[in-house]
Parts: structure tokens; sequence; C-alpha cells
């Protein structure tokens, strides 16, 4: 039985995967780490991970970009392999990832969620079919307690079509600041915030007389919770240093 860490567990996304994992016979949790290490579980939580020395076979990490480089010095130091569920690095940090990525396994999606993870398929089949006669636009929504924006999975969709176009796509977060029309190889990002919305994700292809809409939208944390644990258990039985996605556990799902 895998034996899991929580980085972030005190937060959302954190107690919803301590209650999901306690529903669960083929996972454990054995600490918790968060820079307000207050006990709500039945785990240890520690606000510095060095402080933990017992066993682990991997880390969920839904935190804050400002914990990843402690967090990265453990999981390496330990030989841990590590989900990295944040989102919003900078690009510096993303080069201590790949970093890591040398040494122990590490697994990053901009979503865990099953849905977000097909629908991406799907935008990248869109995006090769309808090329360049239709404009691409992404659209979230989420609650008003969101810091980053857009957010990571909205950059996840917009990459799955750039990567399918037939020209290199610049992405545009702002058009208030300038008057022009809209640029053939722009990828419009937008973000709205309010309420309690845990997260929604339009990616519109608007053509001549036509628009073809992809949405998702999830009603609860738990999607990406439970996508997180089966990211976790799969993570737990590799050994081989390098990055690994949502793609890697659903091959390994469809394969059993």
């Amino acid at each position: 039985m895998p034996k899991i860490i929580i980085s972030g567990c005190n937060g959302r996304m954190g107690q919803a995967i301590t209650r999901l994992c306690a529903e669960r016979e083929n996972v454990t949790i054995v600490a918790g780490f968060d820079v307000n290490a207050v006990k709500l579980s039945n785990y240890p939580v520690y606000a510095d991970p060095m402080e933990y020395s017992g066993e682990a076979d991997a880390v969920i990490d839904f935190s804050n970009p400002a914990s990843l480089k402690n967090l990265l010095d453990y999981c390496t130091a330990r030989n841990i392999p590590c989900i990295l569920c944040t989102t919003g690095y900078s690009d510096e940090q993303l080069v201590q990832i790949s970093h890591a990525s040398e040494s122990i396994p590490v697994f990053r999606s901009g979503n865990m969620s099953l849905g977000i993870n097909l629908l991406t398929g799907l935008i990248k089949k869109a995006a090769s079919v309808l090329g360049e006669n239709y404009d691409v636009e992404v659209v979230e929504r989420h609650h008003r307690t969101k810091i980053d924006a857009p957010s990571g999975t909205a950059l996840m969709l917009a990459e799955a079509a750039a990567s399918s176009l037939p020209y290199e796509s610049e992405y545009i977060y702002d058009r208030h600041s300038v008057r022009q029309k809209r640029a053939k190889n722009e990828i419009g990002i937008s973000s709205i915030r309010g309420g309690t919305i845990v997260g929604e994700h339009e990616v519109i292809f608007a053509g001549t007389d036509e628009v073809i809409e992809f949405k998702h939208t999830a009603y609860s944390r738990d999607v990406f919770a439970n996508g997180a644990i089966a990211a976790a258990v799969f993570l737990a039985s590799i050994k081989t240093p390098g990055m690994y996605d949502m793609n890697d556990v659903l091959s390994s799902i469809l394969d059993v």
C-alpha cells in the first residue's frame, strides 16, 4: 500500500485528498506539510518537510509556488517521487522542476481531472482539423480566492491548441490597452474570478458563420483530488527519474 505525504494538507485540496484517502484501501497518508502546522487529521503535520524522516512512497503537492524549492529539496534528498498539482510557477521554478526530474520521478499537470485531460486531446484534434480558418479563444472561471490568472488549465488547453495549429501562436491576455483588430495567430485567454466557482474552462473555435465550443465544468474539488491520488499510486511504483503527466496515468489504467 503506497504511503503518501500531502504538501498543503490543511488547504481545501489537501483536506479533500485526506477525506478521499480515508475512504480507500489502496493508499495511506503518513504525514502532511503545511505552513500552518496544525494537526487536523490522524497524521502528523510539519511546517518544514525536512522534519519528517519516516517512510513515504510519493508526495502530493497542492500548496503554493513559494513552497516549491523546499519541497523539491526534500524529495530529491529522500529520493521520493513528487506529484506537483500547484499552478502559477515562474520560468525559474519550471527550470527547478526540470532539474529535479533528472534525479526523481516528477509528475506535473495543469489539471488533475480525467475530463480535462480528455478535453485536451479533443482540442488538439479540433485545432488540427480546423486549422487557420478558426480563431481560438480560451475562457476560464474560478472562485474569488484563486490567486493565479490565467489558470494552469487554461494554459494547458491553449498549449494543446497551439501544438496542432499550422502557425506559431501568440497568447493574448489583455486587449483593452490597444485598439487594433485581432491578429490571425492570437489565442486569447480570459480569466473570470468570482463567487465559489470550482472551475470552468471553455475553448472556442470561432469561424466564419459558425462557432464550435468545448466546455468542462468541475462541480467539486473531488475530481482533482481523485486524479491526484491516482497519480500518486502510479508514481509510487515508478523508479525511473523523469517528467510524467496524466497521459502516463491513463495509459497505466488502460493497460490494466
